[in-house]
Order: structure tokens, then C-alpha cells, then sequence
């Protein structure tokens, strides 16, 4: 069995696409997932599966948009491997999370595109906002106190916002904890 990180995009946000977690576990579970777990209501789930990580994607995506009811074209799967998540912290750019009373920074995770087109969507204020590229991530920081003043939200409006789905650093090192071995 294989250790899967699940990120959800589209699920439980803005009061849009509800699924609660008990029931998302129970669904994943009688599909023969094993060692279903979530962290918070926002779309992330631990599991164990013997099928490849594609596989794990597209059957998850077709079982969520049949069991509940979905704005399917919101919905879209990240599976991602401890080591594609171990990738994602280690290489973060230096300092990068580290103030957290300073600066509110996401992991902006990329489905179906690379960081090179993804970057296309930002436009960071000088003095506000900072973005760098990763490996199938795009790290995004902003200062705290001029968070009214960031353009991160102008990358909702974006169209190539539908092949990304954002998680605060915080839950991002969370779920790094919770799948090493």
C-alpha cells in the first residue's frame, strides 16, 4: 500500500460544494481506500492505496462529483506522494514561512500546469506581495499587515485559477507531519 496526501479543490469553500469530512472519509473508505484520515473541513485527506497515484486521482475525482452533490466543474484532485510533499518543504525559498507574525504565506499547489504558466496569473504588489515557482507549486507571502492590499485575489479571477487549489503554509506543514513515516 502506497501513503497518498489527497488535496481537494473547489470542496467547502465559500459556503459552496459542502461535504462533511465523516461522510468523505466513510465514501473514500467503502471504495477500499485504507487508513482514511482529514485534516480540517478544507479538502485534505490521508489515505493508503495500492493503484497509482493517477488512478487514485481520477477514481476519487468520478466518485466525488457521483456521491455528492457538486459543482463538478470546481472540483479537481491533487495526489500527491510524501516525497512530492517532502519536495514541496524542502525546497521552499529560504526564509519562506518562517515569520508567521509577519507574513500570511501559501502553497499554492498546481494541477495540470506548470509553475512557468501558473506564474502568468500573478501580479504581486512591490512592497506587499511575493511569488516564486516551484516544483508543481507556486509560493505565495504576503504582509500581514497589507493583506488588503495583496493581488493574491485577483489570481481567483484568473482562468488558470481552476488548475490550482491554495493551502496556508501552516496546514501545509501539518500535513508534512502527518505523512512521514
Amino acid at each position: 500500500m502506497n501513503p497518498y496526501l489527497i488535496l481537494l479543490r473547489g470542496i467547502n469553500v465559500g459556503g459552496r460544494n459542502k461535504i462533511p469530512m465523516k461522510a468523505l472519509r466513510e465514501h473514500l473508505e467503502d471504495l477500499g481506500y485504507q487508513q482514511v484520515s482529514t485534516y480540517i473541513a478544507s479538502g485534505n485527506v490521508l489515505l493508503s492505496a495500492s493503484a497509482s497515484p493517477e488512478e487514485v486521482g481520477e477514481e476519487i475525482e468520478a466518485a466525488l462529483v457521483e456521491k455528492f452533490d457538486l459543482d463538478d466543474e470546481l472540483i479537481k484532485v491533487l495526489v500527491l506522494t510524501p516525497e512530492q510533499l517532502h519536495s514541496v518543504v524542502s525546497l521552499k525559498p529560504e526564509g519562506f514561512g518562517e515569520q508567521p507574525e509577519k507574513y500570511h504565506s501559501d502553497a499554492i499547489f498546481l494541477m495540470d500546469i506548470d509553475a512557468e504558466t501558473a506564474m502568468t496569473a500573478f501580479r504581486p504588489r512591490e512592497g506587499v506581495d511575493e511569488v516564486w515557482a516551484g516544483d508543481g507549486v507556486v509560493y505565495s507571502q504576503r504582509l500581514s499587515s497589507e493583506l488588503t492590499r495583496s493581488r493574491l485575489s485577483a489570481v481567483v479571477a484568473s482562468p488558470l485559477y481552476k488548475s490550482m487549489t491554495i493551502r496556508s503554509w501552516n496546514t501545509t506543514m501539518k500535513l508534512f507531519e502527518r505523512v512521514q513515516p
